[in-house]
């Protein structure tokens, strides 16, 4: 992928906003969760962070929103440098093909999630990171952990958003249950999903969240120059975000856009171009399977203009 100058990036960046603008509003926000549902769907985000340190924004850019399911990726992180290779034997790698929040799978496969990025899976990566520690612990981890990446300790929990999810969350609670049941839960269900609903309703902007997944496109590390994750292990997280963060969407993804990416049902997606950019993207509006509608579409026409894929321009 060959590099992007400064000023012709800004101009990318400027361009697929303004060309998608007139389309805020596309898409149906997340009402299940009643706090996401007051979101005002015209909202429309996008920064681009590069290893050369710039970061691009325009539109809603440095609104917080609540990043949900993005959050996976940075928890997935703090439990593979916690238990390293050992966690596969609680979740899988392989691609759902079903909805974020299906219960069907774990009775076939006795209780082990298909993967790290769908609800079940990733209430397992939480859990894990219980061990040895208070929720109120394992979520000042969680926190730290983005402070840390963002460069910024701005960065809080929506406790408005949280309260929402625990009211109204008998999916999740269900999924735990179950798991539970199967003995791949190791701690109550209420403790684990108490953080894991909590690490969800962590508000980030579209530049706090770029910045943040910076260290995916940079071989593991800070531009800086600190070490996060080995360059092994950030291959291998990008690689199960292409595969599997877009639930039964995620090979389509692949298709239009051609990159590692995280949705989450507030709108957000995080993609990542390898040696070069992590990109935000942010508008409420849902698709069918969950993602953001016009985000998809922003960074589908970002790719295309940039010619940024890992499959090859």
């Amino acid at each position: 992928m060959t590099p992007l100058s400064t000023p012709d990036l800004h101009a990318l960046v400027e361009g697929v906003y303004a060309d998608l603008a007139p389309f805020r509003g596309e898409g149906a926000v997340a009402d299940y969760i009643p706090q996401l549902a007051r979101v005002d769907p015209q909202s429309f985000g996008l920064a681009v962070a590069t290893t050369g340190g710039d970061v691009i924004t325009a539109g809603d850019a440095l609104a917080p929103f609540s990043i949900q399911s993005v959050s996976k990726v940075f928890t997935l992180a703090l439990a593979l440098g916690k238990w390293g290779d050992g966690l596969w034997k609680r979740v899988g790698r392989e691609p759902s093909g079903t909805a974020f929040n299906s219960i069907v799978q774990l009775e076939q496969e006795k209780g082990i999630p298909r993967n790290p990025f769908i609800n079940a899976g990733a209430i397992v990566v939480t859990d894990s990171l219980l061990a040895g520690h208070q929720p109120r612990e394992a979520l000042g981890e969680i926190l730290r952990f983005l402070h840390f990446l963002a460069d910024d300790e701005s960065i809080v929990v929506d406790q408005a958003v949280a309260r929402s999810e625990q009211a109204t969350g008998f999916r999740n609670q269900a999924l735990a249950n179950y798991m539970r049941a199967f003995g791949n839960l190791h701690h109550p269900v209420d403790l684990t999903l108490g953080v894991y609903f909590h690490q969800c309703a962590i508000a980030m902007s579209c530049a706090q969240l770029a910045k943040a997944g910076l260290f995916l496109a940079n071989a593991g590390r800070l531009i800086t120059g600190g070490s996060v994750v080995s360059r092994e292990r950030a291959r291998r997280i990008n690689a199960l975000m292409l595969t599997c963060g877009h639930y039964d969407a995620s090979g389509d993804f692949a298709y239009r856009v051609g990159l590692p990416g995280k949705s989450g049902v507030g709108g957000g997606i995080l993609a990542i171009v390898p040696g070069q950019a992590a990109i935000a993207v942010w508008s409420p509006g849902l698709n069918a399977n969950g993602n953001s509608a016009l985000g998809t579409r922003a960074l589908e026409l970002l790719a295309q203009r940039t010619g940024w894929s890992v499959f090859g321009g």
